[in-house]
């Protein structure tokens, strides 16, 4: 994704959400974990794009995996929120030096602990947010506390090993 600049990054887009819908909507372990992988588009908008445009992009994003999954609408709010919340945590874990212009995060620049602690909080809310909103109720409050815990795990790892794959070092 990253070698190819901004075209690589719209295939690299298009590639995770077409894998997302045909091979990884199948994943699921033990009933409670579900693989999101495409919540890596999100963390991979450049720290310059406009807000405005990420949060269209998110909410466009979501509503096509939505239309895939069959959802009505419960992924494109989870990904709306996601990128609404990134645009302000970016903020609050700015390093000391600030972002390069045209910057993107990802575990080969930044480090893997501090990824972990960028995209870890993001992929559990993007969870939580997913899994409340289908319930529709906090009647079942532990077993989707649960399920939204297991998958963010996975999705984390999940992005992880895209982010070793097609990362390289940055000099």
């Amino acid at each position: 994704m990253d070698r190819f600049g901004a075209l690589g990054g719209l295939i690299g887009a298009v590639l995770v959400f077409f894998v997302q819908v045909l091979a990884l909507k199948g994943i699921v372990l033990y009933e409670y974990a579900f693989c999101f992988a495409y919540v890596i588009i999100f963390l991979q908008f450049h720290m310059d794009t406009n807000p405005v445009i990420q949060l269209v992009m998110a909410f466009l994003i979501g509503l096509g995996i939505d239309i895939f999954y069959n959802t009505l609408g419960i992924h494109a709010a989870a990904s709306t929120l996601v990128v609404f919340l990134k645009i302000y945590w970016t903020t609050v874990l700015t390093p000391s030096g600030g972002y390069d212009s045209g910057a993107k995060i990802n575990v080969r620049t930044q480090g893997l602990q501090w990824f972990i602690t960028f995209a870890y909080p993001l992929i559990l809310i993007h969870s939580l947010a997913l899994f409340f909103i289908e319930s529709a109720s906090f009647r079942l409050f532990w077993p989707t506390l649960g399920k939204a815990f297991y998958s963010s795990v996975l999705t984390l790892f999940m992005v992880l090993i895209l982010q070793y794959l097609f990362y390289k070092k940055m000099k």
